[in-house]
């Protein structure tokens, strides 16, 4: 019988075991980056892989890479663009991959799961699968009930026992989150039925589930000004509330007081991010494409033209250059997508330099944005005539309108634009892991957990109690919950 407490050397394993220890998929980037420099094993060539990877670590990566969602839909031309685009090092494209799938969700930080969502005057943060919020509760959405006005810190929102929320969206005036099984649960104001309640007209105080999504489960939600978007497990696209300009994707401008599913996109291959403007939508499937529906007004949909859509359309200028969208951010007037090879693309309206051109110019339909041509982009988000990018290095670049200092440009006015990507030098010192923008607010997540913030805080949106507003990014000091239960953010 072996001797289970003779302590043993990792060395001493089987090449293929120690291989699929490494490959196993709960390694991140960085944990593969660690243990190749500090474990002379894991960078040797001692002929436990193939000549043409510089580490055992390398090898690793590319096999997780190759069975990745995102790089495996990719065509091969594609995997190879990428790929040079990360020097041919398999741990930079791993991370590339790990940074993109996580900013429409939670990321990994050494504080734990994190997402967070900017809304008009509040922040949505999730931490651990518990959820908490901010800022002013007008219509309901800090789901802390009626007698709640403003929360100055955040403050943690009440589920129903066992319910661990595992991703979170934040409009205008409504909030949507989804558990660990599945349910959707809104809050907020349903006179428009965006909280999909049925013909309940009256203010949704505290998050409560969608009955008419029992037994769907959910993976995604995306909040609109007064309608809501949700993509279940299977890949469907369920959408209601407002309809005006066809922003439900249902082929007419009737409102929706339930979910109801669009079933176009049976058949047109999965699913993998859902993205709520103003008055539009964005659905990007697995193959590339992103199919844009809704008010046109703004040019937002990228199909060249000012027509609203009533049911999904495919933006055919990415299709025309064998351009594959990983994802998109929906702004109120204008938006971005991010590729396969970590480029950033802009359209709808340049006010302020929101587009990133150095110009003031719309654009009506989808223009590459050169300037970050040399930056490997995993997030995009837009919202009120700004834009923020972010690269595979945690480094945050933003432009548009200074509004409140929501840029986080501290040598800017507060009503001044900028008109080309810049780097936000105040947060070079962090690796910036997700970030969101609301109004007039901007809210960031590095890779340890820290939470910044910066621009208005005049409804406390940030989580400061005493100050108006930030010029550039302070921590948030993330206190005591309602339960008494506090955050331990970690030291810088």
């Amino acid at each position: 019988m072996a001797d289970r407490s003779r302590a043993f050397c990792i060395e001493e394993l089987p090449a293929h075991l120690i291989l699929e220890i490494l490959s196993c998929g709960r390694l991140g980037a960085a944990d593969l980056a660690c243990l190749e420099a500090t474990c002379r094993m894991f960078r040797g060539a001692d002929g436990l892989f193939p000549d043409k990877f510089r580490s055992l670590v390398e090898f690793a990566a590319f096999h997780i890479c190759n069975v990745h969602p995102i790089f495996g839909s990719l065509p091969h031309n594609a995997r190879a663009n990428l790929l040079d685009r990360c020097n041919g090092n398999w741990k930079r494209l791993l991370r590339f991959l790990q940074s993109v799938e996580q900013s429409s969700s939670s990321v990994e930080t050494s504080a734990g799961n994190m997402q967070v969502t900017t809304g008009r005057y509040h922040t949505l943060l999730v931490h651990n699968s518990s959820v908490y919020s901010c800022g002013s509760n007008l219509c309901g959405v800090l789901g802390h009930g009626q007698d709640t006005t403003q929360c100055a810190a955040f403050s943690r929102i009440n589920f129903p026992s066992l319910s661990h929320v595992i991703h979170i969206s934040a409009s205008h005036n409504h909030a949507a989150f989804i558990t660990q099984s599945g349910e959707v649960f809104t809050c907020g104001d349903n006179s428009s039925f965006c909280c999909g309640h049925g013909e309940v007209g009256r203010t949704i105080f505290k998050p409560t589930r969608i009955e008419a999504l029992k037994g769907i489960p959910c993976k995604q939600v995306a909040t609109g000004l007064s309608f809501t978007v949700i993509l279940t497990m299977r890949g469907q696209v369920y959408t209601c509330g407002s309809n005006a300009h066809g922003q439900l994707g249902l082929g007419d401008t009737i409102d929706r007081p339930t979910p109801r599913i669009i079933e176009l996109f049976e058949g047109l291959g999965q699913v993998v991010q859902i993205a709520a403007g103003a008055s539009y939508t964005f659905v990007v499937t697995d193959d590339g494409t992103v199919h844009s529906f809704g008010s046109c007004t703004n040019f937002c949909l990228g199909h060249g033209d000012q027509h609203d859509e009533l049911v999904p359309r495919a933006i055919q200028s990415f299709k025309r250059r064998n351009i594959y969208i990983q994802r998109v951010s929906a702004g109120d007037e204008h938006a971005l997508a991010l590729d396969s090879s970590g480029y950033v693309y802009t359209w709808g309206r340049g006010y302020c330099g929101a587009l990133g051109h150095g110009d003031e110019n719309d654009k009506t339909s989808p223009e590459l944005l050169t300037s970050l041509k040399g930056h490997l982009a995993v997030q995009v988000c837009a919202r009120k005539r700004k834009t923020f990018v972010l690269t595979d290095e945690g480094s945050v670049f933003a432009f548009g309108w200074m509004g409140f200092g929501s840029l986080g440009f501290s040598d800017r006015g507060s009503s001044d634009k900028v008109m080309k990507p810049r780097i936000l030098d105040s947060l070079k010192s962090h690796y910036v892991s997700q970030i969101s923008t609301g109004l007039y607010h901007t809210v960031g997540i590095t890779n340890r957990g820290l939470v910044f913030g910066f621009g208005d805080n005049e409804r406390a949106q940030l989580g400061h109690e005493k100050i108006r507003g930030c010029l550039k990014p302070t921590e948030i000091a993330v206190g005591k919950m309602v339960d008494d239960m506090p955050i331990a953010a970690p030291s810088s």
